[in-house]
């Protein structure tokens, strides 16, 4: 699995951020009721820390954080290392 010390070696590169809130299973038929408005439960608790991931390897965890007034952020709480 790569370490972020793996990236050191070229700083040009590009890496793809994601973070990850919860996941949840729902059988097709679920899936095909949902509508505007619905709630789909995930499987954290809203103290939860969240996944972040660098080109969709797991580097950390985090919080939401609100950015300004229009978007939304991640603070790092915790780097793996």
């Amino acid at each position: 699995m790569p370490n972020l010390n793996d990236f050191k070696k070229d700083n040009d590169i590009t890496i793809d951020i994601s973070a990850t809130i919860g996941c949840a299973n729902l059988k097709i038929h679920q899936l095909l009721k949902l509508e505007r408005g619905a709630v789909v439960e995930l499987d954290r608790s809203i103290d939860d820390k969240i996944d972040i991931y660098a080109n969709n390897v797991l580097i950390g965890y985090g919080e939401i954080v609100i950015t300004n007034e229009e978007f939304i952020g991640i603070s790092v709480t915790e780097i793996i290392k």
